[in-house]
């Protein structure tokens, strides 16, 4: 079995989300909204959940859509690492 394999099948959660901050080294914060229906009047409510994740080589910017997977605990808050760069944000090059 190849390392490539391990690594797929350890994948037990994907996410997609956008990084709100990129301003510590290996890490971002990347949000993650959805619609959950409110338990009592049934109104579908939009919420967001942030999540550390690892960026191990500084990939990704602020604005970026990225795919995360959770992994073994990194630190602390960190449980998630970065698969790929879904969309890269607009940069301004003024």
């Amino acid at each position: 079995m190849s390392p490539t394999e391990t690594a797929e099948k350890r994948v037990t959660s994907t996410q997609i989300g956008v990084v709100e901050s990129a301003k510590t080294d290996k890490t971002r914060k990347v949000v993650v909204s959805y619609r959950a229906k409110h338990p009592k009047y049934g109104k579908f409510v939009s919420r967001r959940t942030i999540l550390a994740v690892h960026d191990e080589h500084n990939e990704s910017a602020l604005g970026d859509r990225v795919e995360i997977a959770q992994c073994r605990p990194m630190s602390k808050t960190k449980r998630w690492r970065l698969v790929r760069i879904v969309d890269k944000a607009p940069r301004d090059n003024a």
